[in-house]
């Protein structure tokens, strides 16, 4: 198969196109050229472009076809709605790469399926994924546009902490305290991009998965305590955890409290019965255990990618400050 990927160099899509080069697809990647963590894989072909420039990149592209083009890089809409123009006659799969964050928050039952309501009154990131997918599926149902939508969750390889950043780790070996959203019980799914991208190429050229959405996670799900955990001992070392209610992290660090409260701070387990349709016996194959392995030896393995924040480091003395200071007011009071 001939596959356009826009994007190629990020954590799932260099997973993805490595996935997709082992199975004898020739892979084109639309980038900018500017990854310093994701080498292009062998075998790929190179068009460097702004994908989201659409004069440039047809352009680049000239007039060749493609039996898919994914889109890692759409985040809004308009730029679906640009896909669409460019790709309308030229592929015939186009994979749109949404998120499981555009599932209902709160949750309103578990296991997650592909069927659970698109709602996120919290996270605006989220709300353009869903404005997106509408936007195609308009487009499969008014004029056959032949599209696939992709619901990754939290996924991480080597190069991603998916804590926060290498700073967490940094705080954890230097016996600081290091802050967990909520009482650390609630649950969360994390999953190896090399176990999605196995699960994804599936999906690739097949006329029977056009105008559906899939999600592709691991099963289970783990106390994010036991996840900071995992993590720590990766690293050598027993974290000291700071229980912090999410809605005060939000305050302190407005940043990233949208996807702390519309994603990261609800319970999630997702239903992977379909995906399993399209890759019979797709199992995920990396645990957390060996996955914070791995990243923590690629991390260690060169300093310049151990870089300090700053500002991550502030959030995360301010809330344990913050609670451990009224926690011990409390407690001192007759």
């Amino acid at each position: 198969m001939d596959v356009l990927m826009l994007g190629g160099t990020g954590a799932i899509s260099h997973a993805v196109a490595v996935a997709a080069l082992g199975r004898g697809d020739r892979v084109t990647l639309v980038t900018r050229g500017r990854s310093t963590t994701h080498a292009v894989p062998d075998g790929a072909q190179v068009v460097t472009a702004d994908a989201r420039d659409s004069s440039a990149l047809r352009a680049a592209l000239g007039a060749r076809s493609f039996d898919s083009v994914i889109d890692f890089v759409a985040f809004t809409p308009a730029h679906v709605a640009d896909d669409i123009e460019n790709f309308s006659g030229r592929t015939g799969q186009f994979v749109f790469i949404s998120s499981a964050s555009a599932y209902a928050k709160p949750v309103p039952r578990l296991p997650i399926t592909e069927s659970t309501p698109l709602r996120n009154p919290f996270w605006q990131y989220s709300r353009d994924k869903i404005a997106a997918e509408e936007v195609l599926v308009g487009a499969f149902r008014e004029h056959a546009f032949p599209m696939t939508i992709v619901r990754p969750s939290h996924t991480y390889d080597r190069t991603r902490v998916p804590i926060g950043d290498w700073t967490v780790v940094e705080r954890m070996r230097a016996g600081k305290p290091v802050v967990v959203p909520g009482d650390g019980t609630s649950l969360w799914t994390l999953t190896h991009a090399s176990d999605l991208a196995r699960a994804f190429v599936h999906l690739l050229g097949r006329e029977d998965v056009l105008g559906e959405a899939f999600h592709i996670t691991r099963d289970d799900a783990m106390p994010w305590d036991a996840i900071y955990r995992t993590i720590g001992h990766a690293a050598g070392v027993e974290p000291d955890l700071v229980h912090v209610p999410s809605d005060l992290i939000a305050r302190i660090d407005p940043e990233s409290g949208p996807g702390l409260l519309g994603d990261k701070s609800h319970s999630v387990v997702f239903d992977n019965t379909k995906i399993r349709r399209v890759a019979p016996g797709w199992e995920p194959r990396v645990t957390l255990a060996e996955g914070a392995r791995e990243m923590v030896e690629w991390f260690d393995a060169d300093p310049a990618r151990r870089r300090h924040d700053a500002h991550t480091d502030r959030v995360h003395d301010l809330a344990a400050r913050f609670v451990r200071s009224e926690v011990g007011s409390v407690i001192a009071t007759p």
